[in-house]
């Protein structure tokens, strides 16, 4: 277990908060994702960490992995100007995450709560799947306490139709 998910899991232990925890080998997609055999796989996000045309404002999108998310579309949808995808040195930067580790649980990183977490609607009441700051692990967890924890570090969070 990393240093990151270890954080991660001592986190929602500490909150009481129920979650189940598997180890797999890195993955860096979704497709690779699929290729695994994992519980509750339809709970399974997919987390796109973009950013304005000014590189002002940052988001992190969590959708159903089966979703799709045209950016200039959702721009439109969330108020902002051209969407595209943040650098890898952002990610590092802003997130404390390396390419293909992408999830929510990066914003615990986010020290000056740049980030701004949208997450789709359909994950409303139900469990999510993430990695916990590392790509060879994964948790599920209920939304609810996903969104408690990045409220509780200072992040903005919110639920979205997509």
């Amino acid at each position: 277990m990393s240093e990151a998910t270890l954080a991660v899991c001592d986190l929602l232990n500490s909150r009481g908060i129920d979650f189940n925890y598997v180890e797999h080998k890195a993955v860096f997609t979704i497709e690779d994702m699929l290729g695994l055999d994992l519980p509750e796989f339809d709970a399974v996000a997919k987390n796109l960490f973009v950013r304005d045309d000014k590189k002002r404002n940052y988001y992190l999108i969590v959708v159903r992995h089966e979703k799709k998310v045209e950016l200039k579309a959702f721009s439109e949808k969330i108020g902002s100007s051209k969407l595209s995808f943040a650098s890898e040195n952002d990610l590092g930067a802003i997130l404390g995450l390396q390419k293909g580790a992408v999830t929510p649980f990066g914003v615990l990183n986010d020290a000056e709560h740049r980030v701004r977490v949208l997450i789709d609607k359909s994950f409303d009441g139900s469990r999510i799947g993430i990695h916990p700051n590392d790509n060879t692990a994964s948790v599920w967890l209920y939304t609810a306490d996903l969104v408690e924890v990045i409220k509780q570090h200072g992040n903005r969070v919110e639920f979205i139709e997509l």
